[in-house]
């Protein structure tokens, strides 16, 4: 009763600093500065960053779900799709991903019947993946474009190419050790295995896919206000997310804007970056705040109608 009372006051906590969020944001830049910033992207931009962004929340899911069948467990599809979208749609705004989003993660999937140990792991694998993710798209942009990388990272040209060679290689000692490591890693009373060589394929896979698209909605909306290389954008765009990352900084607020801004120089439009801002971490909020709040209802209803028929009876 205690755990329950506990697990909805982090509920309504979250759903109140989500409205905090949506308040600064909105004090950040006005709706008029957003709508004017939107108005000035051709339609057909607009549609295909708005594409990606679903198509990289889509590849988010399988994050959700690759952990879960990590963990040994069977849920539906259906069900991995709700928690990931709300816990990230949520999480991407609030900052402190294993805090936010494992909170939203854990108040989904132990009504399914999973443990605390086995959210960690789900929370663990997940950070995992997106670390793989940015390490593997830095590699590829580093090794397949090396100028723009080197001009953006500021390294020469054999710097950018040696760089991206140890980001590719300490991807590829991930996949090494899921095949060949046996046994797990013990951090306090829970026990962490690596994955198996398949599943790790897939992280490595999915967790590109995913920075891609989410390069590729920033390139587009870039796109209608400059002409900078999608490589140019995806090395920007990586730098920017791990500094967000380091800096705790709920949502990357400024901190995404300001690395790309200067990382790209001339080539970035503060009016794209609002955009940005608006469609890939503002669009998803209230749509995940929609959803916890009816996953709360229905929660506290069906808890209301078995307490009835326990009276009853």
């Amino acid at each position: 009763m205690v755990m329950r009372l506990f697990a909805r006051l982090i509920v309504v906590a979250v759903i109140i600093l989500a409205g905090w969020l949506i308040y600064r944001t909105l004090s950040t830049y006005s709706i008029g500065e957003i709508a004017t910033s939107i108005r000035q992207i051709p339609p057909g931009h607009l549609l295909t960053a708005v594409g990606f962004v679903f198509l990289s929340y889509f590849c988010l899911t399988f994050f959700d779900a690759l952990a879960v069948r990590y963990v040994g467990r069977k849920l539906a599809y259906r069900q991995v799709a709700i928690a990931s979208f709300t816990s990230l749609a949520i999480g991407h705004n609030v900052g402190g991903a294993a805090l936010s989003s494992g909170a939203v993660r854990y108040r989904f999937y132990s009504r399914w019947g999973l443990n605390a140990e086995e959210v960690a792991k789900i929370i663990l694998f997940c950070g995992v993946t997106v670390g793989l993710g940015l390490i593997t798209l830095a590699g590829l942009c580093c090794l397949i474009m090396p100028a723009g990388p080197a001009r953006i990272i500021g390294l020469s040209q054999t710097g950018a190419l040696v760089f991206g060679a140890t980001c590719l290689a300490a991807s590829g000692g991930y996949l090494i050790l899921a095949g060949f490591l046996k046994g797990s890693v013990r951090v306090f009373r829970w026990r962490f295995e690596m994955p198996s060589a398949p599943i790790a394929v897939c992280q490595l896979i999915v967790g590109t896919v995913n920075f891609l698209c989410v390069s590729a909605c920033l390139h587009q909306l870039l796109l209608a206000f400059g002409n900078p290389s999608f490589f140019d954008t995806a090395t920007a765009y990586v730098s920017a997310n791990a500094a967000a990352l380091v800096s705790h900084v709920p949502g990357g607020i400024g901190v995404i804007e300001a690395t790309v801004a200067f990382l790209l120089g001339s080539s970035a439009s503060i009016g794209a970056l609002i955009a940005f801002r608006a469609i890939y971490f503002f669009l998803p909020l209230p749509l995940g705040l929609i959803s916890l709040s009816l996953a709360e209802f229905v929660v506290h209803r069906d808890d209301g109608r078995n307490l009835a028929r326990k009276a009853k009876t």
